[in-house]
C-alpha cells in the first residue's frame, strides 16, 4: 500500500470513530419504545451530528474501496438498523417526535449513503433512491426545507444514475425502477408544493403522468397513495381558491382541476375496487373535481356540465351505498343545490333538493341545519321557498327518533322568524310564524328558556322596528306573537311584557278599547302593567281608575320610582289634579328609600307641590273639603316633622326658604279656613299650630336678624290655634257631648303652652308697635279666661284659684279677665250641698256650688290690690259676694261679709264725694249696703250676737253719711240700736 492510500484510510478512521461514539449515545435512546420528550432536543442534536459525520465520511472516502470497505459495511448496517427503528415512530403525531423521526431517517440515509459502493448496482440504486425520496419527503413535511433539498438533490443524482444503469435483471428490475422513480417524483412534487414552488411541482406531476407504464406497474396500494397525493394537492389548491379574498391573487381552481383530473385518471387505472379505501378515495376525488369544475364554470361554462356529470357519477355510487346518510354523501347533495342555484332553477326543483338534504340529515343533523340556514340566506328573495324549507326542516326535526332534532328546533324557528320579518306581506309573515308555532304546539314541544328568550328578543326587535316606523297595528301583532304557548317557559317574565307593549301600540293607534282588552289578559303582579293601565285610563279620562292603578303600581315588588315621575308628567298634562295629588303622595312615600345627595331639597319640593295642589283643589267650587282639608293638614304635619329632623341635624338653615313658604302657606290657609270653611274650627286650629311651629323653626334657623313681625305672627298663630280648639270644645259641650268626649286636658295643656309662648315673646319686647304689644298682652288674659272655662267644665276649683292668682300678677287689663271669670263661675248650676235659690242683684243667677264664693273673693281681692276695678263693678261684685256669704249664715261667713262691708265703707269714704261716673259708688248699691248692714245687725241682736251686731250697726251708721237723708236714717238706726241693746242687755247677752 502506498503512503498516500494509507493516509486516506487513516483519515477516515477518526470520522468512523466519531460516528461510532455518537451511535453509542443514540442507539439506546431510539431503541427505547418510550421516547422521552425531555431528551428529544439532545437526541435531535446527536442525530444531526451523526448525519453530518456520515455525510463527511461519504465526501472523504477514497475512490478505491479496499481499505475502507469494512468501515462502509459497518456504516451501512448501522444505517439500515436506524432506518428500521424509525418505522416505530412513523404514526406518532407529536411534533417533537416527528422531528426525531425525520432526523433519524436523515441519519439512517446518510449512513446508508456512506456505506454505498462507488459503483452501486441497480438494486442498490433503487434502494438508496427510495430511502432518499422518503427522507426528503419527511424533512419537507416538518419544514426542514434546506435539509430536504439537499437529500432530494442526492436522490436526483441516484435517479439519474439509475436511469443510466444497465438492467441485468430484465422486466422485474424495470418495474422496481419505475416504482422508485415514481416515488422520487412524487416526493419531489410534495416537497415543491410545500415550498410553494408550483413550477417544479407541476413538472414532477408531468414526469409522473407522462409515462402511463410507470403508473400501471405500481402496486394498487402505491397507485392509491399516488392518487391520494395528487388529490390532496388539488384539494389544497381548491381550498386556496375558495379562501382567496384578494383580487390580486391568481385563482387556483383551474390548477385544482388539473391535479384532480390526473388523480382521477390514476385512480381509474386501478382494477381493484375491493382495495381498502379505493371507493372512498374515488368518491372524494369526484366530489372535489365536481367542486373544482363548479368554481371554474364562471370562466369556462362547459365546466358546469362537467361538474354535473361528475356529480351524477358520484350520486350513482351513493344510491347504491348503505351509508347514504353519511356527511360525504350529503356534500354531493349540497353540490346539487349549488348547481341548481347556478342555473337559476325553479323553486320546486330547489325545494326537492333541499328536502333530499333534510331527509338524510340523520348522522350530523346540527351541521346539516347550519348548512341549510346558511344556504337559505342566499335565497331570501324567494320567500315562499325559504319559508317552505324552514317549515319542512322544523317538522323533520320534531319527527326524528330519540329527539335528535329537538336541540335544533330553536335555530330553525329563529331563522324563520328573522326571514318572516323581511317579508313585505305582513299578514303572510304573521301566518307563517303562527304555522310554525302551531307545528311545535301540535308536537307538544315547548321551547327551553334560552331559545325562548332569543325568540322573544327577535319578536321584540321586529316589533320595535314597526313601532319606530309608527306602524302600530303591525307592531302589536309582533308583540302578541310572543304570547304563544310554545314560549311558555318564559311566560312569567315575558308574557306581561308582550301584552303591555301590544297595548301601548293600540294606545298609539288610539284604539283604547283594544288596549284595555289586551291588558285584561295581562298578569297584574308587575308595576309596569299598572303603569300601562294608568296610561290607558288617562287617555280614556277615567281618573278614579287611574288613581287605583297608581296605588297598585307602588305596591308591586318590581316598582321603579321613575314610573311615578312619568305618571306625574302624564297627570299634569291631562290636568287630572286628583291623580296628580295621588302620584305626588306616592312619590313622596318612595323618596325616603332613595339615596340621593339632594334628598332634603327633593322632599321639600315634593311637599310644596303637594300642598300647593291640595290648596288649589280646596279652592275649587265642588271641592270635597271633608277629605281635602285633612289631607292638607297631614302633608303639613309631614313637612313639619321633616323640618324638625333637619333642625335636629343642624340642617334647617339650608332650607330656610322652604320653611318660610310653608309657614306662610299654612298661616294663610288657616286664615282662609276661618273665613270660608264651615265647621272646620279644629282643622283651622291645627293649621295655625303648624304655622307657628314652622315659624319658630324658621326664626331659629335663619342667619339674618329676625323681623319683629314674625314674632307677632308666632303669637297670632299660637293664640288662634288655642282659640280654635276652645271654640270647638265649647261647641261640643253645648251640643250635649259628654265631658269625657271633649279633649279638655289637651286643651288645658295647649292653653298653658300658649301662655308660656306668648309670655316669652312679651318678655323679649320685640314688637313692631305699641298697639301690637297691647293686643298680645290681651291674648294672655283671654287665654286665662279660656283656662277658667275649661276648669269650670272640669270642676277643678282649686286650679281656678291658681288661675285667678296668676291674673293678679298681671297688668291692668286683668279687670276684664276677672269679670269674665266671675261670669263663668256664677253660672255654674251644680251644688254638692243643696240647691239654694239666692237672689243676685248683679248676676241674677243661682248659686249651686258651695265653694264658688272663693273665686269671687279672689277676684275681688285681686281687683282691689291692683286698683284696676271700677267703683261700679266693685260695688256689684261686693254685693254678690256678701249675698253669697250671708245666705250661708255661718259665723265665719258673717265675719267675712262684715269685713267686705267695712271695705266698702272705706271705699265710700275715699270716693264718696266724687262726681258722677265710674269712680262713684252707685246710690243703689249704697242703699243695699245700708239695708243689708242694718238688717244683719238686727238679726245678730236677735241671735244674741251683740259683738257682731255692733259692727254691723256701726257700719250702717257710717254708710248713712253717703245716702240721701242720711242724718235722719243715722238717728233712726242709733235709736233702734239703743232700744234693742237695752232690751237684750239685761239677759246677759254674749259678745
Amino acid at each position: 500500500m502506498s503512503a498516500r492510500k494509507r493516509k486516506q484510510s487513516q483519515d477516515l478512521q477518526p470520522v468512523f470513530n466519531a460516528i461510532q461514539d455518537v451511535l453509542i449515545k443514540v442507539k439506546p435512546k431510539v431503541t427505547d419504545g418510550n421516547l422521552k420528550k425531555s431528551s428529544a432536543r439532545t437526541l435531535l442534536d446527536d442525530l444531526d451530528k451523526l448525519a453530518a459525520l456520515a455525510e463527511s465520511f461519504t465526501q472523504q472516502r477514497p475512490r478505491a474501496n479496499k481499505d475502507w470497505l469494512a468501515l462502509a459495511e459497518a456504516l451501512d448496517r448501522e444505517g439500515v438498523h436506524l432506518w428500521n427503528i424509525s418505522g416505530q415512530l412513523r404514526d406518532v403525531a407529536d411534533g417533537e417526535v416527528r422531528s426525531v423521526y425525520a432526523s433519524l431517517r436523515l441519519a439512517a440515509f446518510r449512513l446508508i449513503e456512506a456505506g454505498l459502493d462507488q459503483t452501486p448496482n441497480t438494486e442498490a440504486l433503487i434502494h438508496v433512491l427510495q430511502v432518499a425520496s422518503k427522507t426528503g419527503a419527511m424533512l419537507s413535511e416538518i419544514g426542514r426545507n434546506d435539509a430536504a433539498g439537499s437529500v432530494l438533490s442526492c436522490a436526483a443524482k441516484y435517479e439519474e444514475s439509475l436511469k443510466n444503469a444497465d438492467d441485468t435483471q430484465g422486466g422485474q428490475s424495470e418495474d422496481a425502477k419505475a416504482r422508485a422513480v415514481v416515488l422520487y417524483h412524487s416526493c419531489r412534487m410534495e416537497a415543491a408544493c410545500r415550498e410553494g414552488n408550483n413550477g417544479v411541482a407541476e413538472f414532477m406531476l408531468q414526469k409522473i403522468t407522462e409515462n402511463e407504464h410507470r403508473v400501471s406497474v405500481l402496486q394498487p396500494r402505491d397507485r392509491m397513495s399516488l392518487a391520494s397525493k395528487l388529490f390532496e394537492t388539488g384539494r389544497s389548491f381548491l381550498r386556496t381558491s375558495g379562501a382567496s379574498k384578494s383580487a390580486a391573487e391568481p385563482p387556483r381552481a383551474p390548477d385544482a382541476v388539473k391535479w384532480l383530473q390526473r388523480a382521477f385518471s390514476i385512480i381509474e387505472m386501478s382494477e381493484s375496487p375491493e382495495t381498502p379505501g379505493f371507493v372512498e378515495l374515488k368518491r372524494s376525488i369526484l366530489r372535489c373535481l365536481s367542486r373544482a369544475y363548479f368554481l371554474t364554470s364562471t370562466h369556462n361554462p362547459d365546466n358546469l356540465d362537467r361538474a354535473e356529470a361528475s356529480l351524477n357519477e358520484l350520486i350513482s355510487s351513493i344510491d347504491d351505498s348503505v351509508d347514504r346518510d353519511s356527511p360525504a354523501f350529503q356534500q354531493s347533495r349540497w353540490m346539487r343545490v349549488a348547481i341548481l342555484k347556478q342555473r337559476d332553477a325553479a323553486g320546486p326543483q330547489l325545494l326537492e333538493a333541499f328536502t333530499s338534504i333534510i331527509d338524510h340529515m340523520v348522522l350530523d343533523f346540527e351541521s346539516g341545519i347550519t348548512g341549510i340556514l346558511q344556504e337559505l340566506r342566499t335565497l331570501s328573495q324567494n320567500h315562499v321557498l325559504v319559508t317552505a324549507v324552514h317549515q319542512y326542516a322544523l317538522k323533520k326535526a320534531l319527527e326524528l327518533q330519540n329527539n335528535v332534532g329537538l336541540p335544533h328546533v330553536d335555530r330553525l324557528l329563529l331563522s324563520l322568524v328573522v326571514h318572516c320579518s323581511r317579508d313585505e306581506n305582513h299578514a303572510r309573515a304573521m301566518q307563517d310564524i303562527a304555522t310554525a308555532f302551531s307545528c311545535l304546539s301540535e308536537a307538544e314541544h315547548t321551547l327551553p328558556k334560552v331559545p325562548t328568550t332569543a325568540c322573544l328578543t327577535l319578536l321584540w326587535q321586529f316589533g320595535n322596528r314597526q313601532f319606530t316606523a309608527k306602524r302600530w297595528v303591525e307592531a302589536a301583532d309582533w308583540f302578541l306573537a310572543g304570547t304563544h304557548s310554545v314560549l311558555s317557559s318564559m311566560a312569567h317574565v315575558s308574557g306581561a311584557k308582550c301584552f303591555r307593549k301590544a297595548a301601548l301600540c293600540y294606545i298609539q293607534q288610539r284604539e283604547y278599547s283594544k288596549a284595555s282588552a289586551i291588558l285584561r289578559r295581562c298578569p297584574v303582579n308587575e308595576a309596569a302593567t299598572h303603569y300601562v293601565i294608568l296610561l290607558t285610563a288617562i287617555h280614556q279620562g277615567l281618573e278614579n281608575e287611574a288613581v287605583r292603578a297608581v296605588q297598585s303600581m307602588v305596591k308591586s315588588s318590581d316598582f321603579d320610582r321613575k314610573m311615578l315621575l312619568l305618571a306625574t308628567q302624564l297627570a299634569n298634562e291631562s290636568d287630572m289634579k286628583t291623580l296628580l295629588l295621588s302620584v305626588l303622595e306616592e312619590l313622596l312615600r318612595t323618596l325616603s328609600s332613595q339615596e340621593s345627595p339632594d334628598f332634603e331639597a327633593e322632599t321639600l319640593t315634593l311637599l310644596r307641590c303637594i300642598i300647593r295642589l291640595v290648596v288649589k283643589l280646596i279652592g275649587e267650587p265642588a271641592a270635597n273639603r271633608d277629605v281635602l282639608v285633612p289631607t292638607l293638614i297631614r302633608h303639613f304635619r309631614t313637612a313639619t316633622d321633616f323640618i324638625s329632623g333637619l333642625r335636629d341635624k343642624d340642617k334647617a338653615t339650608i332650607v330656610s326658604k322652604d320653611i318660610s313658604w310653608l309657614w306662610r302657606t299654612a298661616y294663610n290657609c288657616a286664615v282662609q279656613g276661618c273665613t270660608e270653611w264651615e265647621s272646620f274650627d279644629e282643622p283651622a286650629a291645627d293649621l295655625f299650630d303648624i304655622s307657628r311651629m314652622l315659624l319658630e323653626t324658621y326664626c331659629e334657623s335663619v342667619l339674618t336678624d329676625v323681623d319683629a313681625e314674625l314674632y307677632v305672627h308666632i303669637v297670632n298663630a299660637s293664640f288662634a290655634a288655642t282659640a280654635g280648639r276652645m271654640f270647638a270644645a265649647r261647641r261640643k259641650v253645648m251640643s250635649g257631648s259628654a265631658t269625657q268626649d271633649v279633649p279638655l286636658a289637651t286643651i288645658s295643656d295647649d292653653i298653658k303652652n300658649s301662655k308660656i309662648r306668648i309670655q316669652r315673646v312679651i318678655d323679649s319686647n320685640q314688637f313692631p308697635s305699641a298697639g301690637d304689644a297691647d293686643r298680645i298682652r290681651s291674648f294672655i288674659h283671654i287665654l286665662r279666661v279660656f283656662e277658667a272655662e275649661v276648669l269650670c267644665i272640669r270642676k277643678e276649683w282649686k286650679l281656678m284659684l291658681l288661675t285667678i292668682e296668676e291674673a293678679t300678677r298681671s297688668d291692668e287689663l286683668a279687670v276684664n279677665t276677672f269679670e269674665a271669670i266671675a261670669d263663668l263661675v256664677w253660672v255654674e248650676k251644680e251644688c254638692p250641698v243643696e240647691a239654694l235659690e239666692v237672689p243676685a242683684v248683679y248676676f241674677g243667677l243661682k248659686l249651686l256650688l258651695m265653694d264658688n264664693i272663693f273665686p269671687f273673693q279672689a277676684i275681688l281681692h285681686a281687683s282691689l290690690d291692683r286698683s284696676s276695678l271700677s267703683i261700679t263693678k266693685f260695688s256689684r261684685w261686693l254685693r254678690a259676694i256678701c249675698t253669697i256669704l250671708l245666705s250661708r249664715n255661718t259665723p265665719a261667713d258673717r265675719v267675712k261679709a262684715i269685713g267686705y262691708v267695712e271695705q266698702a265703707v272705706a271705699v265710700l269714704e275715699e270716693h264718696g264725694g266724687a262726681p258722677e261716673g265710674d269712680d262713684v259708688y252707685p246710690v243703689a248699691e249704697r242703699q243695699w249696703l245700708l239695708g243689708t248692714a242694718y238688717n244683719t245687725g238686727i238679726e245678730c241682736l236677735h241671735a244674741s250676737l251683740v259683738g257682731e251686731a255692733k259692727r254691723w250697726f256701726e257700719a250702717s251708721t257710717v254708710i248713712c253719711r253717703f245716702v240721701p237723708d242720711g242724718e235722719a236714717r243715722s238717728e233712726k238706726i242709733a235709736e233702734t240700736y239703743s232700744q234693742l241693746l237695752s232690751r237684750y242687755a239685761p239677759g246677759g247677752l254674749s259678745s
